[in-house]
This record gives structure tokens, sequence and C-alpha cells, in this order.
């Protein structure tokens, strides 16, 4: 049953490893990130079938009579089907969201089965999925906060270049071109960082059976910051937006994030933790 239970964190989290190079692919038409999503996502697939075999070993019949293997076998065959349409079509932004779902219900099997979930007795069968929840949503908003940190940085030489005031402060400053891939590629990193953590997010608000809370202010104003930064992504990758105007909407995304993680808080169901 240990055994089981690490395998099952092993596949969770190299699942979500392999999604966030999906993304970066998608957004940045990244080929070397793309074969290592594909190459996670091939193990991700190895070890989902090496757990169904050890199960099916271990209950000496095809397991899909109980819920919990039903949609683990839900889970193996979105991947073996994303794995399949990925080698003969080229559809990776499909392949990125079936996988979603995918990881979503794999979040949601193992967390609601107290027999795959570690057994301690100061360890609560939900805490693992907060600490994953709360952990992929941190980091998040730590490369939001460096993309921020680059837009501000941008917005300046900008201002100075355009003016003409030249100084030893931008001699030490990385090129435009250079500060608006660097913002760039945190938001990459930060926005399927923050979708798989409302993913696992549901699956908390699933297992407590309170639907509810999907309408908490913390809720929503993550959604609003999900929908600010793709449209941030939309600009540049879609639109082609200069620089300065991608830099003005990176600030103004963050100012939202900050929103969230302080204001919003107060008047959340379930997120005034943070301040105990």
């Amino acid at each position: 049953m240990v055994t089981q239970s690490w395998m099952y964190d092993a596949i969770i989290y190299i699942y979500a490893l392999s999604l966030l190079f999906y993304f970066s692919d998608f957004a940045g038409h990244n080929r070397r990130a793309k074969r290592m999503g594909t190459g996670l996502l091939i193990f991700v697939w190895v070890l989902q079938t090496i757990f169904f075999i050890v199960r099916m070993v271990g209950q000496r019949q095809m397991p899909i009579l109980s819920m919990f293997d039903i949609l683990f076998f839900f889970s193996w065959l979105l991947v073996t089907a994303s794995l399949l349409l990925n080698r003969f079509f080229r559809v990776d932004l499909f392949v990125f969201f079936v996988n979603v779902i995918g990881f979503s219900v794999l979040a949601l099997n193992f967390f609601s089965d107290p027999n795959v979930v570690p057994s301690l007795s100061y360890w609560n069968i939900n805490d693992e999925l907060l600490f994953i929840h709360i952990s992929l949503a941190v980091c998040s908003y730590a490369a939001f906060a460096v993309g921020a940190v680059f837009a501000g940085m941008y917005l300046f030489l900008h201002r100075q270049l355009k003016s003409k005031h030249w100084g030893a402060t931008m001699k030490r400053m990385p090129s435009l071109e250079k500060m608006d891939r660097y913002a760039y590629l945190m938001v990459v990193t930060g926005v399927p960082l923050l979708i798989l953590s409302l993913s696992l997010g549901l699956v908390w608000v699933v297992l407590i059976g309170d639907i509810r809370l999907l309408l908490d202010p913390k809720v929503l104003n993550s959604l609003l910051i999900l929908a600010i930064y793709g449209y941030y992504l939309i600009r540049r990758i879609t639109l082609r937006s200069p620089g300065y105007r991608l830099a003005q909407w990176n600030l103004a995304a963050f100012a939202v994030v900050v929103v969230n993680f302080i204001i919003s808080n107060f008047y959340s169901a379930f997120h005034q933790w943070i301040w105990g």
C-alpha cells in the first residue's frame, strides 16, 4: 500500500511537470519543451500502467469494478488518447487541456480514496491535496512577481531611452528585448501552475461537498487573474502588441494578484487561515 501511495505521488507530480512543459511549448513554440513534456507524459503513462497492473494482480481481476478503478482507467485512457493524437496530429493545445482534465480526475481519485493516501495519525486525508494546491498557487504568484519586476524594469528603461536620459543604471540593465522575453517566460510559467492549482482547488471543493465555495471571492478573483494573464498571452502571441503595452498589462495583472493575495482573504470563506 505504501508503494502504491508513493507511485501515485510520483504520477501526480510528474503529470503536473509534463503539463508545464506542454504549456511552455504552446505559448512559445519551444520544441525542446514539447519533447520534455511528451517524455514526461509517456513516463506518466508507464507509471499508470504499472499501477494498474499491480492492482489487477492484487485483486486477481480486471480492476474496473470500483469507482476508484473506473476513474483511474478513465485518466489512463485520456493520457493514452492524447499521446496517440499528438503522435499523428499537431494538436498541442488539445493535448494540454485534455490532460488538465486527466490530471484533475487523477487528483480527485487519489485524494478521495483513503487506501492510497498515506495514513498518519496527524495527517488529514485532504492535507496533501491542500499542500500541493497551495504550493502550486504560491509558485505561480512567485513567477508572476518576477515577471512584474521585469515589466517594471522594461518600462523604466523604455522611458529613459525615449527621453534620451542616459545613466550608469541603464548600462547594468538587460536590453528591452531580453526583459520582455523574461517577463513573458515568467507568465508562461505562472499560468499553467495557476491552472493546475485551481483544478486541485476544484477537487478539494468536490471532496468537501460544498459547491457554493466556487463563488468564494478568492476563487472568483483567481479566475480573473487567469483571464487577465491569458489575455496578456493573446496580446503577445497573436496580436503582437508593443513591448511597453505588454509591460503595462503585466503590471496591472500583478496588481490583481496582490489584491487576490491580500484583500480577498478578508472576505474568503476558507482562505482566512493565511493570516493565522
